[in-house]
């Protein structure tokens, strides 16, 4: 294979090649150099066989993979393809086998644990696309709406309804060309996903006779599936929050050497074998894999007679979508974007698109089964009959841009096809600040990117305004003298999450506390433990991957405005546990430090260094634009927000601008593994360099 790789000042690849295969393989031989750690780690995770190296904190994810069969429906997929995606995935995987061996010796972490790189197979990036995403839609809610039900009553089902810890989001806006500087569009938003060292996104340029495209690849997966710009169109995705998946309660019994389910048609046959986990330092871990014709089960197992069998698209279907991903990088109009855009699958998202012509496009992309509505809320009972998929949504919605388009996982465009969905706040302010001026550019985009208003504070400072002040103000005795100084701090607050701001970490500390006593309520106990409950018949028992949908506190967290509000919540009195908890922080710290000291960037690494980095703080929360996420009544650190930050220029592709967390490279020490992070940190932005002059070629 002939290609040449250039790299601008930051290290982002160039990537020139004669045909669209060798470029796929030259995509996949430069990710091998630069991510080799990474996309390996990854491919064990698709596999199940992270804990041959990573140990027994592995297990968890792999009996899940496994059991969910992720590598074998990556291979039904590609079964499905043409043979021109067919073979795009191959020259991919071979370049990534290609540079492997070279990529694990700039690698420290291979020698750490002994792992020694392995083959990719064509199939092999539709397995990490899986693995990445089969949590997305955070199907283990369901579970969780069943539980709260079990314990507080029907009615009660959706009490905690709100975006979770494990629900990934994103913002994105489109603003025509009739209000920005250039009289062509603009697209710019940003991803929220678990901030992870090396970044979820690989920024990277795709050149050969047929196209030329920048944008925001996933390591390990050819193409550029979310975020591109192939000089006259650009696309972004957000995520749609759309409901596609099913978990349904299975009936299981042993007969013979094989295992059977109780369907609605009576006991079936369902298929069932076991496999090996190898673990680090601990004996090998048998797992049982078992499929019935609803989908392979994730929990439970014949011996205890009951489980939970989850049902997918790709699984069912053998369809991931992935022939939309070279027609993308095709792509010179919005409409080349929306025919491409037919054919995907999963995850379901919203995709803002615009051409240099001046055309928009702003829908749903990916597949939504129709069925029942209790199967979108709750798991059903695999016995029963009216619970099959019967079709698929069909057309999915689709909006006009009527003005600036705005996408941020609220309840809008994808409403039919959701169930819970974010808050409204990063949507409506983003619209407040585009309606700011007329003639936008692609450098004024910092300024949305990095709001630090947080308009779900309302809820929380409501009820602390109506707390008695205290001595003369009130009859009633009120407030301690400390409490009542920072209820005046609170109230005086520009409510801004701002990094430099004390007030900021007054009232997270606050929230955390109200968090922690709600949670701590006797109607609530019952939903404290379940993630190390042990009794399936009883539904619970669930997988330690599930654990962030099942966590009470973390649920309190993110539905706290309107636990606050207007859900009724068993034994709740909101002021007064607003005032023990503003009197608990009063007491106990005396003098808070800026958010930006506590409130702490914390990556995920698969295998952490050795010498733990100094991470820095940042500015931003949860509902906030610049949605920098904590958990309240868990930590203030802050394991997620935005992954990447990306202005595609319609006038001027060299005039689009991005940056991501980290870096380009994936090795530690690289020079470009951490040059990056300054600049995300005030909200800066990269320019995307076009001319290849301005470019330094690689010698092989």
């Amino acid at each position: 294979m002939s290609f040449q790789v250039y790299r601008d000042g930051w290290g982002i690849p160039h990537l020139r090649a004669d045909s669209p295969y060798e470029l796929a393989y030259a995509q996949g031989h430069t990710t091998a150099l630069d991510r080799a750690w990474q996309i390996e780690v990854e491919r064990h995770r698709a596999q199940g066989s992270t804990a041959a190296f990573l140990g027994a904190q592995a297990v968890g994810w792999d009996r899940f993979a496994r059991r969910a069969r992720l590598a074998d429906t990556a291979r039904r997929c590609l079964g499905a393809l043409d043979a021109d995606t067919n073979a795009w995935l191959a020259a991919y995987a071979d370049g990534v086998t290609a540079g492997l061996a070279e990529g694990a010796r700039r690698s420290p972490e291979f020698g750490r644990v002994g792992l020694a790189p392995g083959r990719w197979r064509p199939w092999t990036p539709l397995a990490v696309w899986l693995s990445a995403h089969i949590l997305f839609t955070g199907f283990p809610t369901k579970l969780w709406r069943d539980e709260v039900a079990r314990h507080l009553g029907e009615e009660a089902a959706g009490l905690f309804a709100a975006d979770g810890p494990g629900t990934p989001g994103s913002n994105g806006w489109l603003v025509p060309g009739d209000r920005t500087a250039t009289g062509a569009p603009l697209l710019a938003g940003d991803p929220h996903r678990f901030i992870e060292a090396p970044g979820v996104y690989q920024q990277i340029r795709l050149a050969c006779p047929e196209y030329d495209a920048v944008g925001l690849a996933v390591p390990g997966v050819p193409g550029l599936p979310h975020f591109g710009h192939t000089g006259r169109v650009a696309w972004a995705v957000t995520n749609a929050m759309a409901d596609c998946q099913d978990l349904y309660r299975e009936r299981l019994r042993r007969r013979g050497t094989g295992v059977q389910a109780l369907g609605p048609d009576g006991w079936r046959p369902a298929a069932a074998h076991v496999e090996t986990i190898e673990v680090a330092g601990a004996a090998p871990v048998a797992v049982e894999v078992v499929e019935t014709d609803r989908g392979p089960l994730v929990a439970g197992d014949p011996d205890s007679g009951t489980g939970l069998s989850l049902r997918h698209p790709p699984r069912a279907y053998a369809d991931l979508g992935f022939a939309a991903l070279p027609a993308l990088l095709r792509a010179r109009t919005v409409a080349d974007v929306d025919r491409a855009l037919e054919s995907w699958i999963e995850p379901v998202n919203v995709v803002q698109a615009a051409d240099a012509d001046g055309g928009l496009l702003h829908r749903v992309a990916g597949r939504v089964p129709l069925r029942s509505r209790r199967a979108r809320l709750r798991p059903v009972p695999a016995w029963e009959p009216g619970h099959a998929w019967r079709g698929w949504h069909d057309p999915l919605p689709r909006a006009e841009v009527d003005g600036v388009a705005v996408m941020a996982n609220a309840r809008g465009t994808a409403g039919p096809l959701g169930v819970e969905f974010a808050p409204p706040h990063r949507e409506r302010r983003i619209r407040r600040l585009l309606a700011e001026s007329a003639t936008w550019s692609g450098k004024g985009m910092a300024a949305i990117h990095t709001d630090t208003c947080l308009p779900s504070a309302a809820a929380l400072l409501d009820l602390v305004a109506g707390l008695p002040e205290g001595p003369g103000l009130s009859a009633d005795p009120g407030l301690s003298a400390e409490a009542r100084r920072l209820r005046e701090r609170l109230l005086g607050w520009d409510r801004r999450m701002d990094a430099d701001s004390r007030e900021a970490t007054a009232y997270a500390a606050v929230r955390s506390a109200v968090v922690r006593r709600v949670a701590s309520l006797p109607s609530l106990t019952g939903l404290a433990d379940l993630p190390s409950s042990a009794d399936p018949a009883a539904g619970s028992g669930y997988p330690d991957v599930f654990a962030p949908w099942l966590a009470l506190v973390p649920r309190v967290a993110f539905a706290l405005e309107p636990l606050l509000t207007t859900r009724h919540v068993p034994g709740l009195d909101r002021p007064e546990t607003v005032r023990a908890a503003l009197e608990e922080v009063a007491a106990v710290h005396r003098s808070l430090p800026p958010w930006g000291e506590v409130h702490r960037l914390a990556p995920w690494q698969a295998l952490p260094a050795e010498e733990a980095p100094d991470w820095p703080g940042v500015a931003g929360d949860h509902d906030c634009v610049l949605s920098a996420m904590s958990v309240p009544g868990v930590t203030d650190r802050c394991p997620r927000g935005p992954a990447a930050r990306y202005v595609w220029d319609l006038a001027r592709r060299e005039d689009s601008l991005w940056v991501v967390p980290l870096g380009a490279s994936g090795v530690p020490g690289d020079a470009h593994y951490r040059d990056q992070l300054a600049l995300w940190l005030r909200g800066e932005l990269i320019p995307v360099v076009t001319d290849w002059d301005e470019l330094t070629e690689e010698t092989p």
